[in-house]
């Protein structure tokens, strides 16, 4: 083979949810390595670090529902599957398409521009002032009286 042939996968790990919650990433691992022998015909398949970085990056029991991989077959006669990115940047650049385009505002009469950058705001609403010591009701002045009017009891040691 002169030539790699690769081609571009999304893997459906949806069946690693039958194994026991325990073994799901393994199972994960071992249905890419299925999927890259039934579809590219070569018993020997390695996956790349960040592959198995994005299998388990939530723990062993939670591994994703799909990946989306790129799949090489080399000279050396083995598949190696990899991260595929270029997804990324195809949602960038329609990010960047569908941006609004910037509209030119309609000529609006000077009149009407004057009037509006006259408006004033509003004043803030002031505090209320904190309540005098005059304004306590009388039945905590009472209180008050009655407390400091009892001896301190002495605490027996």
């Amino acid at each position: 083979m002169s030539q790699d042939v690769e081609r571009v996968y999304t893997v459906n790990l949806g069946k690693v949810l039958l194994s026991p919650d325990n073994q799901r990433a393994k199972r994960a691992v071992n249905m890419i390595k299925e999927f890259a022998r039934h579809h590219l015909k070569i018993e020997q398949v390695k996956l790349e670090e960040d592959v198995s970085h994005l299998l388990w990056a939530r723990g062993i029991k939670h591994p994703p529902r799909k990946i989306r991989v790129r799949m090489t077959k080399t000279d050396e006669g083995y598949v190696l599957v990899s991260k595929y990115e270029g997804e990324e940047e195809s949602i960038e650049k329609e990010e960047e398409k569908t941006e609004p385009q910037k509209v030119e505002p309609s000529k609006v009469e000077p009149e009407k521009e004057e009037q509006s950058l006259k408006v004033e705001p509003e004043p803030a609403a002031k505090p209320e002032p904190a309540a005098k010591p005059d304004d306590v009701p009388e039945f905590f002045k009472k209180k008050d009286e009655e407390i400091k009017k009892k001896p301190k009891s002495k605490s027996k040691d």
